[in-house]
């Protein structure tokens, strides 16, 4: 007898960090798939970069030999790389794209990209708790909070306001006015409590499409904007909020608006 029991003969002991780390596993897990993802971003926009030097060069060479003159090329080059660069900026969404992003949203997010560089914060795509609903951009900055739906209506029918109603041909928009004050509505009282003091949000519509009379018009509790005019109509709040309070209602707001799934 050699004390050993046959039950145990060739088991492996148990690895101590197994015993009082169950969750190491996990959270190396977790680790590695943040590092995958890095290095998928990473390459994605090194492919990118890759793409726009190419397009640039083959610009400058078709120019340079077209004109003679590698300096002229040189010159193309450069511009056509810029442009690459201007025409990317506009396309790419902070808005995942299993979201789904409309070509309205789209276009009122390239604007919105400006008004970031100015101190401005922005959210895409957020939720409304206790509703269906969804605030397309929700935005903070020196001059307040605002909400925007963007929306992209046929530009061969006209848009009027009628007797506190507004008409795009003839088929009323009231009621989707009223979803976008009731978004709005909701989304100030949601931020308002997880800030702890009452804050106001702006509720507009961003329309594209349909030539409009005005700017911005503010009907029903509702400003209605011509879609090309976002940062013109954001310059016009009339709050005057600090870095601080800019922040803190950021961060209120990332908290009591999840992203919309």
């Amino acid at each position: 007898m050699n004390g050993r029991s046959p039950s145990s003969e060739g088991s492996k002991p148990e690895r101590p960090e197994s015993l009082f780390f169950p969750n190491q596993r996990k959270e190396s897990g977790t680790s590695n798939t943040r590092v995958l993802y890095g290095a998928l971003k990473s390459n994605e926009a090194a492919r990118r970069w890759i793409v726009r030097g190419l397009v640039a060069a083959a610009a400058a060479g078709a120019f340079g030999m077209l004109t003679g003159d590698w300096r002229i090329g040189f010159t193309f080059g450069l511009l056509t790389l810029v442009s690459v660069m201007v025409w990317s900026a506009r396309r790419e969404s902070e808005i995942p794209r299993w979201r789904k992003p409309s070509a309205a949203q789209r276009r009122t997010e390239a604007q919105l990209k400006l008004m970031k560089q100015l101190g401005y914060r922005v959210l895409h795509a957020r939720a409304v708790p206790g509703g269906n609903g969804q605030i397309d951009h929700f935005i903070v900055g020196r001059r307040g909070a605002f909400a925007i739906d963007s929306e992209s209506w046929d530009k061969r029918l006209p848009l009027r306001n009628k007797l506190e109603k507004l008409y795009h041909g003839r088929f009323s928009k009231n009621e989707r006015i009223d979803e976008a004050l009731e978004e709005a509505k909701r989304a100030e009282e949601l931020i308002s409590k997880e800030l702890g003091r009452d804050i106001s949000v702006r509720a507009s519509l961003a329309i594209y499409g349909p030539g409009m009379p005005w700017d911005s018009h503010r009907l029903r509790g509702v400003d209605i904007i011509t879609g090309t005019k976002v940062r013109k109509w954001l310059r016009s709040g009339r709050d005057r909020l600090s870095e601080t309070e800019i922040e803190e209602i950021y961060q209120a707001a990332k908290k009591a608006l999840p992203p919309r799934h």
